[in-house]
């Protein structure tokens, strides 16, 4: 079995109008969604898929050093190949590898799970993630509805200054009731320009947050400042993660030894594919924490990630990110169709759990129409406005990407 044909494919759902999300600080304005497909076929017709990295850079980096590294050669023989790279080009590679381990596990007959260390479950629990910049009573309505959905927990992103952030956790917590997770991802509050959060004003937030029993609360500084982290979490007051904007492996094993986090996250499609996703999730067991995946994709992003988690049991691999989007009759969060229609039948979804399929590969039939049915609009998705400094930031490729890159400043 040789490999004859490698495609990255980029897609875009643009929505009719743009999204306006004002912020304590600026306002985010959301024009579409991105969307990678990786098709890899041999020889004998089989073809196996991955998600990969949203961005031009990627697909040129497929189309033009990953596929000439790969024609010709067995995708059986996934894990001896040895691709060389920058740190970026890798990451892309690993990508790509996913879909060379669904071509092998089609061949095999067997669930992609199973070439990978082989599941130790059928399920791994899912958190409804949604919540942009609304006002305290839209997040509560929202939780409810997520919580009405069958999901244990909801993510929200707060983002409306400190009084109104925590007044939202309260009425999210009456809007659930006790039993319901609560995740809070904090990313927004050290991107608000000179009304970014202090580390003084995240404690004092902790410590009111705390008495609602959140879950976890999320980038609360900024990602790269590991020290920050170290001090917050040592405070034991609430329960700290990050881990989706580490540049490297170094970066996630400081974060694991250094005790900066209560749970580590990665998405694993796009930072350092499986392989990595193995070693991290062995330091992560070795200190006695936990682990989220972060999937902020398709549904074929969150079950590859899934296919992984099951390999190793849940007080390890404990959450999978689950991205909620609107549909008819369901008030949540921005619609993207894409995200769902890239798969045939939709994920099996039992008690907020996901049913990881069993078939051979990943499981499931890709349905290639939406190729065709959302072509690909070059340019950024989302950008941001800042009132001080006064500053407009455009953000293409994938969230685990760096946030403020020079050559996106418009």
């Amino acid at each position: 079995m040789k490999i004859t044909e490698v495609q990255a494919f980029l897609m875009s759902y643009p929505f009719a109008e743009p999204v306006r999300l004002p912020f304590y600080g600026g306002e985010r304005t959301v024009i579409k969604r991105d969307a990678m497909l990786i098709r890899v076929k041999t020889d004998n017709g089989l073809v196996g898929y991955a998600p990969g990295p949203a961005h031009e850079r990627a697909q040129h980096e497929i189309h033009g050093v990953i596929r000439s590294f790969l024609l010709g050669k067995d995708p059986r023989k996934w894990a001896e190949l040895k691709f060389t790279g920058d740190l970026e080009l890798t990451k892309t590679y690993c990508a790509v590898e996913i879909a060379l381990i669904d071509l092998a596990a089609r061949f095999e007959g067997c669930a992609l799970s199973e070439l990978i260390g082989g599941r130790k479950r059928d399920r791994i629990k899912l958190y409804g993630s949604a919540g942009m910049y609304m006002s305290p009573e839209g997040y509560a309505a929202e939780a409810a509805i997520i919580a009405k959905m069958g999901f244990t927990a909801y993510k929200m992103r707060p983002a409306l200054g400190p009084e109104l952030d925590l007044e939202t956790v309260r009425q999210m917590r009456k809007a659930v009731g006790p039993d319901v997770g609560l995740m809070i991802d904090a990313h927004s509050w050290w991107r608000m320009g000179d009304k970014s959060y202090s580390l003084k004003t995240v404690m004092q937030l902790m410590r009111e947050i705390a008495k609602f029993n959140p879950t976890w609360l999320e980038e609360p500084m900024p990602p790269d400042d590991h020290a920050a982290y170290r001090r917050l979490r040592a405070q034991k007051i609430v329960p700290i993660a990050t881990g989706e904007h580490e540049q490297d492996e170094a970066g996630f094993y400081d974060l694991i030894e250094t005790g900066a986090a209560d749970y580590i996250q990665m998405d694993v499609c796009c930072q350092g594919g499986f392989a990595m996703g193995q070693r991290v999730f062995a330091a992560v067991q070795k200190k006695g924490l936990r682990f989220a995946f972060h999937s902020w994709g398709t549904a074929l992003e969150v079950l590859a990630a899934a296919h992984l988690g099951v390999c190793w049991p849940g007080e390890v691999v404990e959450w999978l990110e689950y991205p909620v989007y609107a549909e008819p009759g369901r008030k949540v969060m921005y619609p993207w169709p894409l995200a769902g229609e890239i798969l045939r039948e939709p994920l099996a979804i039992e008690r907020g759990d996901l049913i990881v399929p069993k078939g051979h590969g990943l499981g499931v039939e890709i349905d290639e129409h939406v190729i065709e049915k959302y072509p690909f609009i070059p340019g950024p998705w989302s950008y941001f406005r800042l009132d001080s400094p006064p500053e407009t930031v455009a953000v293409t490729g994938d969230h685990s990407l760096k946030w403020v890159a020079a050559e996106h400043k418009v």
